[in-house]
């Protein structure tokens, strides 16, 4: 079974457009570097709210992870965001349609 880390943010400067350069160039090469990284992903929920996500092999991957990310958003948006909440769970249904040719 997989886990996903779902984090939701305040947007408190910048936009998400800006915020999603700096994680793709910032914190996805980092993920990519840890065990058991599968996916991560972020989603501009609207009202200056942001949603990451993240997939995991494991549990405890999943767990680290957000050690790399609280370190990440420290040292180079803790200007841009403040962490609302964290969770972590089993995935049990993730599944996109096949892509036609």
């Amino acid at each position: 079974m997989r886990y996903t880390r779902i984090s939701t943010y305040d947007l408190i400067k910048g936009d998400f457009n800006e915020l999603t350069g700096m994680a793709e160039t910032g914190i996805l090469p980092m993920f990519v570097k840890e065990p058991g990284f599968i996916d991560y992903g972020l989603v501009d929920a609207g009202n200056h709210k942001v949603v990451a996500l993240s997939i995991w092999e494991t549990r405890e991957e999943a767990q680290n992870s957000a050690g790399v990310a609280a370190t990440w958003v420290k040292e180079n948006v803790a200007d841009r965001v403040r962490l609302l909440t964290t969770s972590i769970g089993e995935l049990a249904l993730f599944h996109g349609a096949p892509v036609a040719a």
